[in-house]
């Protein structure tokens, strides 16, 4: 084994969504940084849904964009259609959603790493990691090659012993045409790692020209719409419309007729998939009574003639992808240039990671991204970008960043990692944020540009910026509420008028600020949202007040969980399994009931009373 002579401060193996993220954010930081992966052509590859944003994923790629992530700059850079989602329903759950160029935003990626300083990209193919006394020095290549270094950040998505399944046929693969990463897999083993299985799966891609498109309904985009705060990227390529088309009874009774063929159904895939993103099997099955599942047709590029087919997720044989895709109105005559496949894949079971990222087990490892259960690229993007960080300051000897629930999506997903057990692939969804009042996707710059700009990540002009707005909201906010208006016999402030539903800030403008200023359309909204909500806002935060104290309340590594007396059994297994950090994680961890935590904290008081 050669050691190469470069000593890296941080090693990240993987390039996709999550590698990507963690090492420029470890560069940018100023430590020396190595991004190894198999193929230096599919940097931020989209191997699946050729889009970024969505239902709380567009929230989380505002909030990667507001601490200084790439993310929401290159999809700017790269979108062909851009939608807010769920804009009939109230602010909290608003969600942008972009359809991407998947080579354009592939290639932007890779020219902001190549020209990012302090960062060297390799093409290698990790088969393990160099461990010793329970801390990581680097990692091993199949091409006989050692790399050292002070921190390792694996992200490896869906290639740790991946395993791709279309009908009968079965091959190792991390995603169709390229390698599994097989002996990384055994070596997290050997390192006594618990690893699970997940499964993924993708539709059919079928030829744009094979489509016939006048009998689908056509889906057009929003101009302005944009991910990242800044607004840079105003010059976008050519928008490009989806469409969207129905399965018919036919289509199912085909998949029925079939069913014995899919490998998920046969019994030959093991991996758990997830619920909110089934196969088309699943919905036929599980469904029996719907007559009809809605297609998306979704183009993967201005230069390819290859069309997405969102919603019909499938590992039949091609054959009998072929047959039913032609039952489908708009898809008679449609021709399959890569047809759907499942792939299961190792992750790390919930448990093994600090909220910082790094494993509680081998110090200066870090996971991100599918290793640690979850799915999608903005999900695993948001854990790349929080464990660069966390590695280059645990480099730097710094304290980590640690995202709270009612600070972040990020701090809502990365707690969940923590504290909850993956049985199925993790999914962002609003639901699973209790603060989402708080947590909207316009306000990610106000909650958090400051801490992007303390991790160094932010410039000073940009925070700079951020703080202006917040203080033209606030003064705007004070301004409404101490100037009063006669109506009728009664005098009311402007801030009680703009609080009832049918009044905007618009309509207070023509009736009471004709000689104010008008002000930026986002402050607006600031306005406007903050004191319609006024009442909710103060209820959320008066409940996280009260949860609060138990985040800070440490508990040691070494807590004796068995002799804890008091604690039923369930929450001694779980608790001595998870090894929270502190009595809030504990807390938050299923199958720990409010008087187990009344014991903890009673046990925690003594403990630090013993050893005072």
């Amino acid at each position: 084994m050669w050691k190469f002579p470069t000593r890296y401060d941080v090693i990240v193996v993987g390039a996709g969504h999550a590698g990507v993220e963690a090492a420029l954010a470890s560069a940018c930081l100023g430590v020396k940084t190595l991004l190894l992966t198999t193929n230096l052509d599919h940097i931020a590859k989209m191997s699946c849904n050729p889009a970024i944003g969505g239902i709380a994923k567009g929230q989380i790629v505002r909030e990667i964009d507001a601490l200084g992530g790439a993310m929401g700059e290159i999809i700017d850079k790269t979108g062909i259609q851009y939608r807010m989602l769920n804009a009939s329903k109230g602010p909290a759950v608003w969600a942008p959603r972009a359809q991407a160029d998947k080579e354009l935003y592939a290639k932007a990626m890779r020219e902001r790493c190549e020209a990012t300083d302090n960062l060297d990209l390799k093409q290698e193919l990790v088969t393990g990691l160099i461990i010793e006394n329970e801390k990581v020095h680097g990692v091993k290549t199949k091409d006989g090659i050692a790399y050292h270094g002070h921190a390792v950040i694996i992200t490896t998505g869906t290639f740790l012993k991946g395993k791709i399944h279309i009908g009968d046929a079965t091959y190792e693969g991390g995603r169709a045409g390229e390698p599994a990463s097989i002996s990384l897999s055994d070596d997290l083993k050997k390192a006594n790692f618990r690893l699970g299985r997940l499964k993924t799966g993708t539709p059919p891609r079928v030829h744009r020209r094979s489509i016939n498109l006048e009998e689908l309904t056509i889906q057009k985009g929003e101009a302005s719409i944009f991910f990242s705060f800044e607004k840079t990227n105003k010059k976008r390529p050519k928008e490009l419309p989806c469409y969207i088309t129905y399965t018919t009874p036919k289509t199912h009774d085909i998949i029925r007729t079939h069913i014995h063929l899919s490998p998920l159904f046969s019994g030959k895939i093991s991996g758990i998939g997830t619920r909110y993103c089934p196969s088309i099997e699943d919905k036929v099955m599980r469904f029996p009574d719907k007559t009809r599942h809605q297609i998306f047709l979704e183009p993967e590029g201005l230069n390819t003639c290859e069309v997405y087919l969102n919603g019909l997720s499938t590992s039949l044989p091609p054959k009998v992808q072929w047959q039913f895709l032609r039952t489908i109105p708009g898809l008679e005559r449609a021709e399959i240039c890569k047809p759907g496949y499942a792939i299961e894949y190792d992750f790390v079971e919930s448990g093994q990671i600090q909220a910082s990222l790094e494993t509680k087990t081998i110090e200066g490892l870090f996971f991100a991204g599918q290793i640690n259960g979850t799915s999608g690229y903005e999900e695993a993007a948001a854990q790349g970008l929080i464990a660069g960080i966390n590695a280059a300051r645990k480099i730097t000897k710094k304290p980590p960043l640690i995202l709270k629930r009612e600070e972040a999506y990020i701090g809502v997903m990365i707690d969940d990692l923590v504290t909850k057990g993956i049985d199925e692939p993790y999914r962002m969804l609003t639901s699973l944020a209790e603060h989402r009042l708080l947590l909207r996707q316009d306000n990610a710059d106000l909650r958090l540009t400051q801490i992007g700009y303390q991790m160094g990540l932010i410039s000073h002009e940009r925070w700079q910026r951020v703080e202006h707005k917040k203080n033209i909201i606030e003064r705007e906010m004070q301004r409404l509420q101490s100037t009063y208006t006669q109506q009728g016999k009664k005098g009311y402030s402007l801030a009680q008028i703009l609080a009832r539903p049918e009044i905007t800030y618009a309509d207070l403008q023509k009736m009471h600020l004709k000689n104010v200023h008008d002000l930026d359309d986002d402050v607006q909204f600031q306005v406007q949202f903050s004191i319609k909500y006024a009442g909710y806002i103060e209820r959320q935060l008066r409940e996280i007040a009260k949860l609060n104290h138990l985040d800070n309340i440490r508990i040691p590594q070494d807590f004796p969980w068995e002799k804890t007396l008091g604690l039923r059994n369930e929450a001694k297994q779980k608790l001595s399994k998870n090894k929270p950090e502190n009595a809030g994680q504990a807390f938050r961890t299923p199958g720990v009931s409010p008087a187990d935590i009344s014991v903890l904290l009673v046990a925690l008081k003594t403990k630090r009373a013993n050893v005072q």
